[in-house]
């Protein structure tokens, strides 16, 4: 008889590759390790944003509480402010909460492409991206 535990931890790996092939994001080396409700990712991406993506997507998997990540990027750019929605949260909210300045709203609806489609679709518990502004000269 199968290990019907082996069988659901391979069902829910399956799934997390998914969620990272769905979204289209790149990683080379992929490695998933599941523990119970925690992930752990290794691999090599291009970037940050790359990195935060992946953490988020993973993050976004029903049954996962945790992601641990070993995720080296080959170009190292600012780390992003993860930020969890409360009820009532839009994305111009965020923005001026984070930024001072609520029409800057589609810069974070941009750095969350494409776990979000659309700017009035966010929920509560949805774990988002909140770049860094560029710094203007």
């Amino acid at each position: 008889m199968g290990n019907k535990t082996e069988e659901n931890k391979t069902s829910q790996i399956d799934n997390l590759k998914n969620a990272i092939q769905e979204h289209g994001l790149k990683i080379e080396d992929l490695v998933l390790e599941l523990e119970g409700d925690q992930v752990v990712v290794r691999g090599v991406v291009e970037n940050q944003s790359e990195k935060e993506k992946i953490i988020l997507a993973l993050g976004n998997v029903a049954g996962i509480a945790t992601v641990v990540e070993d995720i080296e990027v080959t170009i190292p750019e600012p780390e992003a402010v993860f930020y969890e929605v409360k009820s009532g949260d839009s994305l111009s909210k965020i923005a001026k909460k984070h930024y001072g300045n609520a029409m800057k709203y589609n810069i974070i609806f941009e750095a969350n492409k494409p776990m979000l489609k659309n700017v009035d679709l966010i929920y509560p518990g949805q774990v988002l991206r909140i770049p860094p502004l560029e710094q203007e000269a």
